[in-house]
C-alpha cells in the first residue's frame, strides 16, 4: 500500500542533513562544504542567497512585501575533539587546525543542529510566504567556537549589504531534554576572555634544578593561585569561572624546558566583575613569574573578546509568547543564565537591535521520565553529556522539529502580516 504523502514535504530529507554534516565537521573559518550545503538549499527553496561573507559565511534574503527584517543566526563550525558517541554517523574526520597541527573534527557542540534546524525555518517560512509580511535573513555564520565569526561577518558588511534587523534571533542546542526550549530574559550567556600566558624561565639539565628556574612549577603554582579569583575576589552573589584549559612545557623528563604557556579562559556577566578578574589574573601570573625570579617578564595575549549576550526583555516577553504558543506552555522554562559563551550577541549589537536567543533541549527525554519540577531537570541535565564532551549529541527528534518549530514561531511574531497592509 503506497504511503501516504508528508505534510509538509518541503521538510523532507532534513534528518539526512543533520547525520550527514555530523559526519563532516570542519573547523572555524573552513566550512567550506557546510557553506555549500546550505547555499543549494537556501536557492532551492527560492532565497537570495550569497557565500563567503566574512570567509565562510552564508546569508539568505527572502522578502514579502513591506514589512520588519528579522534575522535569524546559526554557527557553522565544529571543535578539535575524537568523536567517542559509537552512533553510526560519528565523525572521523581529521583536520589541520590554525597551528599547523592534524586533530580530529566533531560537531561536539550541536552546530551541525543549528544549521539543520535553520535550514527547516527558511523551508517552513518560504513555503508559507503568503502568511507574512517583512524581510528574513537568514544568517550562517563561520567560526564562533573561534569567537571571530559573527566580527567577521560585521567587518564584511553584513548590514551595510543585506539590511540591518530590528531584531537578532537563535538558539543553541543543550542537555536540556528534547521537546524543551530554555528561554532567559537579561544576561543569558557569560562574556568571553581567552588568555595565553607564556612564562619564562631558564633551561637546564633536570638533575642540577638549582642551575635553572624551572617554568613548569613557576606554571603549576600560577595554575593554583588563579582558582582563588572566583573563591576570594568575586562576591558571592557575582558569577565568574576561570578555567585553565591547557598547560603545555617541556619535551622529556629530565630537561627543564625554558618555557611554559598556558591557556585560560574567564567568563563573567557583570563588566565590573569582569575587569576584576581580568586584574587579578595579571597579576597573579606577573606576581608568580617575580616569586620563582623568572629571568624575563611573562607574556600576556588576549586571543579572543566578546561581551555577555543579553536577552531585551521586551523582546523576550513577545517571542515566549510566541514559543509557548506554537509548543506549549509546559515546553518552555527558565534555565538562568548559563557561564556558556556566544558571540551572536555582537549581531545585536552592530544591529542596534535586541537579542533573544534560547536553549533547545537535545538530551533523549526518557532520561528526565522521572522528572517532576524544574529542579529535577536541571539534576538530570547535569548528569547528561555536555557541550564539547566527545560524547555529546543531540537525539535527532524531536530536537529537530522542535528547533525548526521554535525558529519559525519566533521569526513569524516578528513579521508583519497581510492584514496589516494597506485596504485590508
Amino acid at each position: 500500500m503506497p504511503s501516504s504523502p508528508s505534510p509538509r514535504p518541503h521538510l523532507d530529507g532534513l534528518a539526512e542533513v543533520y547525520r550527514d554534516l555530523h559526519t563532516h565537521p570542519e573547523l572555524a573559518f573552513a566550512e567550506h562544504r557546510t557553506a555549500r550545503i546550505v547555499a543549494e538549499r537556501l536557492r532551492a527553496a527560492g532565497y537570495e542567497t550569497t557565500t563567503g561573507v566574512g570567509g565562510t559565511g552564508v546569508v539568505g534574503v527572502l522578502r514579502s512585501g513591506e514589512g520588519p527584517t528579522v534575522a535569524v543566526r546559526a554557527d557553522m563550525d565544529a571543535l578539535p575533539v575524537r568523536e567517542q558517541t559509537g552512533l553510526p554517523y560519528a565523525s572521523t574526520a581529521r583536520a589541520t587546525d590554525t597551528d599547523g597541527r592534524e586533530v580530529p573534527v566533531m560537531h561536539a557542540c550541536g552546530h551541525d543542529m543549528h544549521v539543520t534546524c535553520l535550514l527547516g525555518a527558511a523551508a517552513e517560512l518560504a513555503a508559507h510566504r503568503d502568511t507574512w509580511r517583512g524581510t528574513v535573513l537568514l544568517v550562517f555564520q563561520p567560526a564562533e567556537e573561534l569567537g571571530g565569526g559573527a566580527r567577521a561577518m560585521i567587518d564584511d558588511g553584513l548590514y551595510e549589504r543585506f539590511g540591518r534587523p530590528e531584531v537578532v534571533l537563535g538558539q543553541h542546542v543543550s542537555p536540556l531534554p528534547a521537546g524543551f526550549v530554555g528561554l532567559h530574559a537579561g544576561p543569558a550567556f557569560a562574556a568571553a576572555d581567552s588568555l595565553r600566558v607564556v612564562l619564562h624561565g631558564r633551561g637546564g639539565h633536570g638533575s642540577r634544578p638549582e642551575a635553572c628556574v624551572d617554568p613548569v612549577l613557576m606554571a603549576a603554582a600560577t595554575v593554583q593561585r588563579l582558582q582563588g579569583v572566583v573563591a576570594r575576589e568575586v562576591a558571592g552573589t557575582s558569577t565568574a569561572v576561570v578555567t585553565v584549559g591547557a598547560l603545555h612545557a617541556g619535551t622529556k623528563p629530565n630537561i627543564i624546558p625554558d618555557r611554559a604557556e598556558l591557556l585560560l579562559s574567564v567568563r563573567t556577566f557583570e563588566p565590573e566583575v569582569r575587569e576584576t578578574v581580568l586584574r587579578a589574573v595579571e597579576r597573579i601570573v606577573r606576581g608568580e613569574a617575580a616569586a620563582s625570579g623568572a629571568p624575563r617578564e611573562p607574556e600576556i595575549a588576549y586571543t579572543e573578546s566578546f561581551p555577555a549576550v543579553v536577552n531585551d526583555p521586551a523582546a523576550c516577553d513577545r517571542t515566549r509568547h510566541a514559543l509557548t504558543e506554537a509548543l506549549g506552555a509546559s515546553r518552555l522554562v527558565d534555565p538562568g543564565p548559563a557561564t556558556g559563551s556566544e558571540d551572536v550577541g555582537l549581531l545585536a549589537q552592530a544591529a542596534g537591535a535586541p537579542c533573544v536567543y534560547w536553549l533547545l533541549g537535545g538530551a533523549d527525554p526518557t532520561a528526565f521520565a522521572s522528572a517532576r519540577t524544574f529542579e529535577d531537570l536541571a539534576k538530570v541535565a547535569r548528569s547528561q553529556p555536555s557541550n564539547h564532551s566527545p560524547h555529546f549529541a543531540p537525539v535527532v527528534e524531536p530536537t529537530l522539529s522542535t528547533g525548526i518549530t521554535a525558529l519559525t514561531a519566533a521569526a513569524r511574531t516578528w513579521l508583519g502580516s497581510p492584514k496589516d497592509e494597506p485596504g485590508r
